[in-house]
């Protein structure tokens, strides 16, 4: 008899329908990206296309799964849609060891490669300018599309160079890599008695007047503070987490916090491991010693450098990180700033590994999912999702609709 009902309880479950048997929270996150899909602040696939293809990557097919490229990535265009993604910003990144002219031609690059995707992809991509067309986009199933460029070497001291991004579809600026420039100070770096110069205030002036937003990941809390003090706009971080949470100068120190809720501006939660887990933190500034520790004792010695390597490695496994380390980081912000002040900006394909849960363009809706596990209703996740952004971004056209009447700045560094 109990082998009879056995097989009765397998016919049941196979007659199920499938989504019956899903995650009944992740079935509400599903239904809450449909009404507001994600807008992520970074993503890195325009790079990494130029990366592993050159121009070559014209020919690649991106509706094909990328993980199964001979260095796999996170993003493709079917799980683009698959992870709800309605609008992007994608990162055009240029090192900041690359400056003067050259830095600007590299960024151009990169900023072709983004209107390439529209160009070859009309039936997925569109470019938006403004709120207004990210709204209109995301309701097609395309995926909005705008440019972040990620450092302010990358103009050359240029502000008709930084206009002339503008035109071409870049919508925010980092105003930091990972080196100072001539007028703003990065994190990593030892901070300077001037974070932003006289210089670095005119270009925050100037994006105010066009309408492009201030991008402060990257920057040192002096940067943050001065730019704070002077922006007219709101900001974003655009791939940071919180410092309360995991001490790396790559985060928002808690006491920027209130500031950037009085600015009105959003604070993009980001993937990357070592940014959002102390432990993890600590296994990467570790097994960087080590490296270098090793590359000095074998110089020229790549073999007994990798042996080395795997037989750290071996002993000090990685620590791991989640799905739920990045919705703790949501977490704090939310409690120091409040609901309308975060943003989901995972850095995906500019990072070597994620949390697990958080593999690639496709999961957002899982993290949408543990915030509602959490308690967090679908309207709140909606504002996390998109909206907050959106709102952030209303508020910079209407201050550049203010300055319409300003003259750009005559100023030099």
């Amino acid at each position: 008899m109990m082998h009879k009902f056995l097989i009765a309880a397998l016919l049941a479950a196979v007659a199920t329908p499938a989504l019956a048997l899903e995650d009944p929270f992740l079935k509400r996150a599903e239904a809450v990206l449909k009404r507001q899909p994600i807008i992520d602040g970074h993503n890195d696939w325009p790079g990494a296309l130029r990366g592993s293809f050159g121009e070559g990557w014209w020919q690649q097919d991106l509706k094909s799964d990328s993980r199964q490229y001979k260095r796999p990535l996170m993003t493709d265009i079917p799980r683009l849609h698959q992870g709800r993604v309605g609008g992007q910003f994608w990162s055009v990144y240029v090192p900041a060891s690359v400056t003067g002219p050259q830095a600007v031609k590299s960024t151009i690059e990169q900023i072709d490669i983004v209107h390439g995707l529209v160009a070859k992809y009309p039936g997925d991509f569109e470019l938006a300018g403004t709120a207004a067309d990210i709204r209109r986009i995301q309701k097609t199933g395309k995926v909005a599309s705008l440019l972040g460029v990620e450092g302010g070497s990358q103009i050359d001291n240029s502000l008709p160079v930084l206009r002339m991004y503008h035109a071409l579809g870049v919508r925010y600026m980092t105003l930091t890599h990972t080196k100072h420039n001539d007028w703003a100070d990065s994190a990593n770096e030892p901070a300077r008695p001037q974070p932003l110069s006289d210089y670095g205030k005119a270009v925050i002036r100037e994006m105010n007047r066009i309408g492009m937003l201030v991008d402060l990941s990257h920057v040192s809390p002096g940067t943050m503070k001065a730019v704070l003090a002077t922006t007219k706009a709101p900001v974003i971080f655009s791939h940071s987490s919180a410092r309360g949470l995991a001490d790396h100068v790559r985060n928002v120190p808690d006491d920027v916090l209130p500031l950037v809720k009085a600015n009105g501006g959003v604070i993009m939660a980001t993937y990357v491991p070592g940014f959002i887990n102390g432990p993890r933190q600590a296994w990467e500034a570790a097994r960087g010693g080590e490296r270098q520790r090793l590359a000095a004792q074998y110089i020229a010695d790549l073999p007994r450098q990798g042996a080395g390597m795997a037989e750290w490695d071996a002993k000090n496994p990685e620590p791991p990180v989640s799905i739920k380390d990045v919705a703790d980081h949501i977490e704090h912000l939310v409690k120091a700033m409040g609901i309308d002040h975060v943003g989901i900006g995972g850095d995906l394909d500019g990072i070597g590994s994620t949390p697990t849960g958080l593999e690639g363009v496709e999961t957002y809706p899982a993290l949408i999912a543990e915030l509602l596990r959490r308690g967090y209703s679908e309207a709140d996740c909606e504002k996390i999702a998109g909206g907050n952004l959106l709102r952030a971004m209303e508020a910079a056209e209407k201050v550049s609709a203010s300055m319409a009447g300003d003259l750009p700045p005559d100023v030099t560094p």
